[in-house]
């Protein structure tokens, strides 16, 4: 490994110390690589990302020349680094920190060559290519960072004690493994669409998947393109891994997103809505009803009689739009006429419920301003059709940031305070589409929306919970954001919601799995007597609400002996028993560890009691 084999200079300058390392790889007969790396690192130093044909030369003559190779040396300079945070060597960290970087730099440039497929010519979606392995991802599972990996990958890179995020070199708070239905899902779908054979697990870890397509670096690194070919709409829209947030309303795709550690098969019901209509272009239409445009008038659930009454607009939503069209759309939605301003927002909403361009051609004429303003309308119905446009402009990566930075986050919460029914289901999925953004779980979370979600989660329609609660999941992913999400009072909901007649048992007991990885949650959850409730589930829930009850219980019995006790007097033990032999594979780890920790705490009490 070439970074890992240098030995450490002396303690100077980073500049110098740099130096030291470039020496040593001209001694290692790397001497061509050397100009290349001085000139990324100098890119780096002014926050400018290095020249792709730069990258290129230095995986090329450091000899990387498969995807192992660069994630050993990803683990190895990383490994390095955490030796000498240890250490506390402040200027070798520095210079470490740089060559961390670079390798970083590396593998995002090794994703963008893996894209364009190879024998098949068939284009790999980046997002589905794990950060760490540069795989085609067989079982995706998100980090607390919120960022998606390969479960053997990330897993290997714990294993060796690195407890940051790969990409985004954040802090890791925990090591849960939250599987990502969804993306498993897309993935599936995906390879039946190209006739691809689908990875497996072994695969992944032997990096020979996908027709060989990846594995081999040196293979791609001669005329291929540096950014990936998009895929037509018609197969897939180009979004990030967590466009999760689509089709929030089906039941398997809720179930997907929340649920710990343990990612099965692809769901009979996932299959369906992938291959709905024979595209995903269905998949990613309004996330809020899902419906033909046909059927715009009986879309929502809203006990506002308008809605009903309100004519219906002809334009089918899969036709494409033009900017002169959308522009006399936006001067619509000024008019100071109320009945203009709702046909224009709903024009809009069809507009934007199917196709991907029309979404874009919206966002790019400057359609995202006025439709917020809309959503502090007195009028329900226009303040629904407005806030439903924004919610399929943000399927739209583009529109993400247009809609943030425009200041939506507060027109969302009023729409969660005061709309009808509709509208603040509307409202809940539109802060979760927007939230899939890492950046912005933090900023939602800081404004003010957790109460209001939480509200939801309590008080709303079934639809309008299923929502909050998706949101909530999608946001406790952030940690700073799991205490607001107890102290805005989930936990009480989240208990109730653990009976089975409300048809949430999964999603809950799936977002108390990750509040209980925090004090207040695991506090919270037997003071509103969830205890009880998960020894319950244990013993007749469903695979994955067995799985989520029992890393919520394991939670609760390793930071507390008073916990454990109330859980052994629940009769946790006899379900666990059978869960650790009949469960699924997660779910019999967290069984046993539980079983496990239950002798020794039983072993330690017989001790003191013979002393």
């Amino acid at each position: 490994m070439i970074f890992r084999s240098l030995q450490s200079p002396p303690p100077t300058s980073v500049l110098a110390s740099l130096q030291h390392y470039l020496q040593e790889l001209k001694c290692l007969k790397k001497e061509p690589a050397t100009g290349y790396i001085e000139e990324a690192l100098t890119y780096q130093r002014e926050s400018i990302e290095p020249r792709n044909e730069n990258l290129k030369n230095i995986i090329e003559l450091l000899g990387l020349k498969s995807n192992l190779e660069l994630f050993k040396e990803s683990i190895a300079v990383e490994k390095e680094r955490l030796s000498v945070e240890v250490n506390k060597k402040k200027g070798e960290l520095d210079e470490i920190d740089e060559i961390v970087n670079l390798v970083c730099n590396m593998r995002d440039y090794a994703i963008k060559i893996e894209c364009p497929g190879g024998k098949s010519g068939v284009s790999i979606p980046s997002y589905f290519i794990c950060p760490l392995s540069l795989e085609l991802m067989a079982d995706p599972v998100i980090v607390a960072s919120g960022q998606t990996y390969e479960r053997l990958s990330i897993q290997k890179w714990l294993d060796h004690g690195l407890t940051v995020c790969p990409k985004t070199r954040q802090r890791l708070t925990h090591t849960n493994l939250i599987p990502n239905y969804t993306v498993k899902a897309m993935i599936a779908n995906w390879c039946e669409e190209n006739n691809i054979k689908p990875p497996d697990n072994s695969e992944s870890n032997n990096g020979n998947a996908v027709e060989k397509q990846k594995g081999d670096i040196s293979s791609r690194l001669s005329g291929e393109s540096n950014e990936c070919q998009s895929i037509e709409m018609e197969n897939f829209e180009k979004q990030s891994p967590a466009l999760m947030y689509i089709d929030s309303r089906s039941e398997s795709f809720s179930s997907s997103i929340s649920s710990m550690d343990y990612a099965p098969p692809v769901s009979k019901e996932a299959s369906e809505i992938l291959n709905k209509q024979g595209n995903v272009k269905e998949l990613a239409g309004e996330i809020t009803n899902g419906c033909p445009a046909s059927q715009a008038n009986k879309e929502s659930d809203s006990s506002d009689s308008k809605v009903h009454s309100l004519p219906v607009c002809n334009l089918g939503s899969d036709e494409l739009t033009t900017p002169s069209y959308v522009n006399k759309l936006i001067e619509d939605l000024r008019s100071q006429s109320n009945e203009v301003q709702t046909k224009a927002a709903e024009e809009l909403r069809l507009l934007s419920k199917h196709n991907m361009e029309n979404r874009i051609i919206i966002g790019q004429c400057g359609a995202v301003t006025p439709l917020l303003s809309l959503l502090y309308s007195e009028v329900k119905i226009t303040q629904e059709h407005a806030v439903t446009a924004l919610l399929n402009l943000s399927i739209s990566e583009d529109n993400k940031a247009l809609i943030v930075e425009a200041g939506a986050i507060e027109p969302l919460i009023h729409v969660l305070k005061t709309g009808n029914d509709g509208a603040k289901e509307n409202s809940a999925a539109t802060l979760f589409s927007l939230s899939v953004i890492e950046n912005y779980k933090a900023k939602i979370g800081q404004s003010g929306a957790v109460k209001a979600l939480v509200d939801l989660l309590g008080f709303g329609t079934l639809r309008g919970k299923k929502d909050a609660a998706t949101a909530l999941f999608n946001l406790s992913i952030c940690h700073e954001n799991k205490a607001r999400i107890v102290q805005a009072g989930a936990v009480k909901h989240l208990v109730q919601l653990m009976d089975p007649a409300t048809g949430m048992v999964d999603k809950a007991v799936a977002l108390l799995a990750n509040l209980s990885t925090i004090a207040e949650g695991r506090l919270a959850i037997a003071r509103e007597g969830g205890i009880p409730l998960l020894v319950d589930l244990v013993d007749s829930g469903s695979q994955r609400g067995k799985e989520n009850a029992a890393s919520v219980l394991l939670q609760l019995c390793l930071h507390s002996t008073k916990f454990c006790t109330l859980v052994l007097q629940e009769g946790a033990v006899p379900p666990l028993v059978a869960l650790s032999q009949s469960g699924t594979p997660r779910a019999k780890e967290k069984a046993q560890q539980l079983l496990s920790h239950f002798r020794n705490q039983r072993e330690g009490a017989t001790g003191k009691g013979k002393a």
